[in-house]
């Protein structure tokens, strides 16, 4: 029976190997979701276009909200509401995807040479990409609204990189469970729901009474949708050591799903 390497070299090594094939599927992935539309890939910078139009309406003129109640700027909510989704969204994408993603590449799982690992990877590049098509209409609109925007905007790769590596590490944990619990979407569904309003993106964390902001920052997407927003839009540096003992526990936790992927991997094929 073959063996699956579980080390971390292989981690990266089976990236480095299979990143030509990645880019194909990432490539395939995306298209595929417009496939038959008239205005194709297009859809994917209009989507953000009308979402951050509607948040601008609904929540600075209907609601009159205000993220600082000393700001009289009708777009500042909009825009920081905005930021914080824009990475809920690439998390969103790929954990609720993972639970079946084995599971409707099935045809993949009994051919030996195909490495069913990099299918997370797959995922993320996609959710990255449409991410990135979210952020560039959010700059275009930050830079008509306020003018450039701060030079720690050119930080955000920082905490990009350790928070893909926390989801592919969540990403290998539930495709692995979804084989055997079919349940485990179900539940990705409802829980994906409670983390969206669980996290600091409609809302400031000065909002939350203090006894209960604890159990906010136990949410492991309140620190990067918060860093992500003193980047873009408040012009604040996070700690190194932040981003240092972010970028530790996320690596550990990659390697983590990995082991587990690879050690049930063998399985996969009596299940399906």
């Amino acid at each position: 029976m073959q063996r699956f390497s579980a080390s971390p070299r292989e981690m990266l090594a089976s990236f480095l190997r299979n990143r030509g094939l990645i880019k194909e599927l990432v490539k395939r992935e995306v298209i595929g979701r417009y496939k038959g539309s008239y205005m194709g890939i297009l859809w994917s910078f209009f989507n953000p276009i009308l979402m951050l139009a509607v948040y601008t309406f609904v929540f600075s003129v209907v609601f009159k909200a205000r993220w600082n109640t000393n700001s009289e700027s009708k777009g500042e909510f909009a825009l920081i509401l905005f930021a914080g989704l824009i990475l809920f969204n690439i998390f969103s994408e790929c954990i609720t995807k993972a639970p079946g993603i084995i599971l409707y590449n099935a045809n993949y799982v009994k051919k030996v040479v195909f490495p069913l690992e990099i299918l997370p990877w797959v995922s993320l590049g996609a959710a990255l990409f449409h991410g990135a098509i979210s952020l560039a209409v959010w700059l275009a609109v930050y830079i008509f609204t306020f003018g450039l925007p701060p030079a720690t905007a050119l930080l955000l790769p920082t905490i990009i990189v350790p928070f893909a590596l926390f989801i592919l590490g969540l990403s290998w944990t539930l495709s692995a469970l979804g084989v055997f619990l079919r349940d485990t979407s179900q539940f990705i569904g409802i829980a994906t729901t409670a983390i969206l309003f669980m996290s600091p993106i409609f809302y400031p964390i000065s909002a939350i009474p203090e006894d209960y902001r604890q159990f906010l920052f136990m949410n492991p997407l309140t620190l990067i949708i918060e860093q992500g927003r003193n980047l873009l839009y408040w012009g604040i540096t996070p700690s190194p050591y932040l981003i240092i003992g972010y970028t530790a526990g996320a690596t550990t936790i990659a390697w983590l799903g990995f082991v587990l992927f690879q050690k049930t991997r063998k399985g996969f094929a009596d299940v399906i």
